[in-house]
């Protein structure tokens, strides 16, 4: 699949640029990091351009994780509403899917793209929540462009060795993403107790 996807990108360019990222976010199997890399070394030897390469990758990333958006917004209530019992999800697991948003959950939006598996998700996670459409943009629109220059600029200074640099970035979001998961669960553990300590009213 990847050298499917390089070869497009070698073929087709922007177009093909722009189509994988849609594809990938939404949650087709696409490479977007080794595809904005790649792009990026594309643009050191010459064959793309930074003023086109950019515009275009955000247009794919925006249009994709916006998709996400619609869809979780449009179908993800009627489907837990019709579904959800069978797989143990209540209205009042939506609602506080929804508080958390409002809280700190719409940075997963801005940090999700730096985690494979993970902005695939948050985007439809935003819509079952409702989260309002400006501060959606706000927060998954800003992480696009932290992301899209990230790798574009990773491909262009790196150059010829463009793809062994994947390999580390791959480490260390694993490592990053195991961190953040071990916080996390420290953090709700430190919550539930001192919930149980705390005297009811």
């Amino acid at each position: 699949m990847e050298q499917q996807i390089l070869a497009w990108i070698s073929q087709y360019g922007y177009l093909a640029i722009f189509l994988g990222l849609v594809f990938g976010i939404v949650g087709l199997p696409v490479p977007d990091e080794t595809l904005l890399t790649f792009s990026g070394y594309l643009i050191y030897k010459g064959h793309l351009h930074f003023a086109f390469a950019i515009p275009t990758a955000l247009a794919g990333s925006m249009t994709g994780i916006t998709l996400s958006y619609w869809l979780g917004r449009k179908f993800g209530m009627r489907l837990i509403h019709r579904y959800g019992r069978y797989i143990h999800v209540r209205e009042e697991h939506i609602q506080q899917a929804h508080r958390w948003f409002d809280r700190i959950g719409h940075w997963a939006l801005t940090v999700g793209y730096f985690i494979p598996g993970v902005r695939h998700v948050t985007a439809f996670a935003a819509g079952i929540s409702e989260v309002e459409a400006p501060r959606f943009a706000l927060f998954a629109y800003s992480g696009a462009v932290l992301w899209v220059c990230a790798f574009l600029s990773l491909g262009y200074i790196l150059g010829e060795r463009w793809h062994d640099a994947l390999r580390y970035v791959d480490r260390y979001i694993l490592r990053i993403t195991i961190g953040g998961a071990i916080v996390l669960a420290v953090y709700l553990l430190w919550r539930f107790w001192w919930r149980r300590r705390s005297p009811k009213p």
